[in-house]
């Protein structure tokens, strides 16, 4: 799995164009699929959002390091992920395994943090298998590589087609600190070796958590 180049610390402004059209790019193209052809996650084609910056620059928190969803059974430790040279998301290469996509804010950070994982694979049910029966009022708990753990509440959960969808709802810039989960759903289309649909969890910070 290729990393992508450690993004520079600037001003709010710039992190955030940046993010804004990296995070596009990163998700517009179909990630790859493993052989023999499993059924991974592929992400939407998705036009350039709106961008809203401030000139505000919080300093950096601690890279994430797990993610749990208690009420369907998650447990994973996050791989880092970046761009391949193509300009896609490079998913975990670990179907068990969810990962956090680097170049945009750390969970905890005001803005939309990412976590992405794949649904399943030719072996059988992968990390986010579950990911679709996630209800609103769940918690969703990241812990940190400072050993802090942060929870966030599931205020939302879509199922959007590929072909649809909504780059500027969820990845657009955000007042609060949140997180979106993105996996695949719907139908799987086997000419295309991909599902149809992405469905997409989204969370609000609530609080540290002492555990």
């Amino acid at each position: 799995m290729g990393l992508h180049r450690a993004p520079r610390r600037v001003a709010l402004t710039a992190l955030r164009l940046s993010l804004a059209a990296v995070i596009v790019t990163a998700l517009a193209a179909a990630l790859p699929t493993a052989a023999p052809a499993p059924r991974t996650m592929v992400a939407a084609t998705l036009p350039p959002p709106p961008v809203v910056v401030d000139a505000a620059a919080p300093v950096r928190g601690a890279a994430p390091t797990r993610v749990e969803i208690p009420s369907v059974s998650v447990d994973s430790s996050l791989a880092r992920l970046g761009l391949d040279a193509t300009g896609a998301l490079t998913p975990p290469s670990n179907f068990a395994q969810a990962g956090w996509f680097s170049n945009g804010p750390l969970p905890g950070e005001i803005g939309p943090a990412v976590i992405a994982g794949h649904v399943d694979s030719y072996t059988g049910p992968a990390v986010f298998f579950r990911l679709a029966q996630v209800a609103v009022g769940d918690e969703v708990l990241v812990g940190r590589r400072d050993r802090t753990t942060l929870r966030f509440t599931v205020t939302r959960v879509a199922r959007y087609p590929k072909t649809a969808f909504p780059s500027a709802e969820v990845y657009g810039p955000t007042p609060t600190a949140e997180l979106r989960l993105i996996t695949c759903g719907g139908q799987f289309d086997r000419s295309r070796r991909s599902y149809v649909d992405n469905v997409v969890v989204f969370a609000r910070l609530s609080g540290p958590d002492a555990g």
